[in-house]
């Protein structure tokens, strides 16, 4: 884990064209806690997402470039963000192009054009924490995949483009087998290209999880009002990364991918890979697994992962994350608002929250810019 000091960069200036709900917006902000306030629908989480859209894949809400455009507007939008660094200002960009009937996603590093958002990471790393991942613990194993693949992403910033490119050779994979079965040169050329993608995504997984498992257990308070988490990886493919060097777990998969061909044909998918992975999670002080705890104690206990692994991304990158958390205060209790204010201050990264009742976020005047939202517009709280 990196031992250089944390570089702590700040938005100071927020400007939103034609995105979801705004039409143009030109937001500044100075504190390390920005917290937005509003009603259901006037815009809260629209910003959070574009923030989001920072990083490599498709923002918090996973929704397409295209979806992010104003209903009424021309096609496109763009989002800039004005960062305050140790080493001087950048500026970054990205945002929807429309060119003709064609549409292309741009990105822009200082106004000057960048490959792809995976370059954002230079300067800037970003977690989050959704609603939607309430349901995580319970829910099925390709919701915490995805969540798992966000947690190595935040830390490397090549796993996207891998996890897209096995994906991409399973879809081609599972084509062949239903209409060329009996073609085995072009099979194995297929299996190899399986094995050696999957093998590496497997292998981030569980580097990122070993880490954060150590990093949890050795930063673990017992009177933390987060209870702390202990994390595994369950899979046929985990197991032989756990056991075997990368290149023999290699030629194991390619043999499991060959001796499964019929099998996977008449179900039309491959049953063995990464793709059918899971992550354990259990309730470190009950030693319980996860799902089966209470729903506060799930909510508790995945806003203490999203903490640890915010501190992770830091030990590794250097940088201290942005923390985006979307409603997450709303059912706290006093003691747990308290401390995970506490915590995201600790952080040192800069922090944007949403909340509908002001009151959340009450005792943070002073320490936090406070902003209502309303459709179309943010002002200071106490000023709309």
């Amino acid at each position: 884990m990196s031992s250089a000091p944390l570089s702590a960069s700040r938005i100071t200036r927020l400007i939103l064209q034609d995105f979801r709900t705004y039409a143009s917006l030109d937001l500044s902000v100075s504190r390390q806690l920005v917290a937005l306030v509003g009603e259901n629908g006037a815009g809260k989480t629209n910003v959070l997402e574009a923030i989001s859209l920072f990083m490599p894949g498709r923002g918090l809400r996973r929704a397409e470039l295209a979806e992010m455009a104003r209903q009424s507007g021309a096609g496109a939008f763009a989002v800039s963000a004005t960062l305050d660094t140790p080493y001087g200002e950048h500026r970054l960009g990205t945002g929807l192009e429309q060119n003709g009937e064609r549409a292309s996603r741009i990105c822009r590093i200082d106004g000057m054009p960048a490959s792809s958002p995976t370059a954002f990471a230079e300067h800037l790393r970003v977690v989050w924490l959704t609603p939607d991942l309430d349901a995580l613990f319970r829910g099925p194993a390709g919701d915490r995949r995805r969540f798992l693949d966000r947690l190595v992403l935040a830390v490397d910033a090549e796993h996207g483009a891998r996890v897209n490119a096995l994906e991409r050779a399973l879809r081609s994979r599972n084509r062949v087998l239903e209409d060329n079965p009996d073609d085995r040169l072009w099979l194995d050329a297929l299996e190899r290209e399986v094995a050696e993608l999957a093998i590496a995504v497997v292998a981030a997984r569980r580097e990122t999880v070993e880490r954060l498992a150590a990093l949890i257990l050795e930063t673990r308070k017992e009177d933390s009002p987060f209870p702390f988490a202990t994390m595994g990886l369950e899979g046929e493919i985990d197991a032989l990364v756990a056991t075997l060097p990368a290149v023999d777990a290699e030629d194991r998969y390619r043999a499991i991918l060959r001796d499964s061909r019929a099998r996977d044909r008449a179900a039309g998918r491959t049953l063995v890979g990464p793709q059918a992975s899971d992550l354990l999670v259990r309730h470190g002080p009950k030693d319980i697994p996860a799902g089966t705890a209470s729903t506060g104690e799930q909510k508790a206990l995945l806003i203490g992962l999203v903490l640890a692994h915010a501190r992770l991304v830091a030990s590794m990158s250097g940088i201290a994350p942005f923390v985006l958390l979307d409603e997450v205060a709303a059912h706290l209790d006093p003691r747990r608002r308290a401390g995970l204010y506490a915590a995201l201050e600790s952080l040192g990264g800069q922090v944007w929250m949403t909340g509908a009742d002001p009151s959340l976020f009450a005792e943070l005047e002073g320490r936090a810019d406070l902003l209502m939202v309303q459709p179309g517009r943010i002002a200071p709280l106490g000023q709309t």
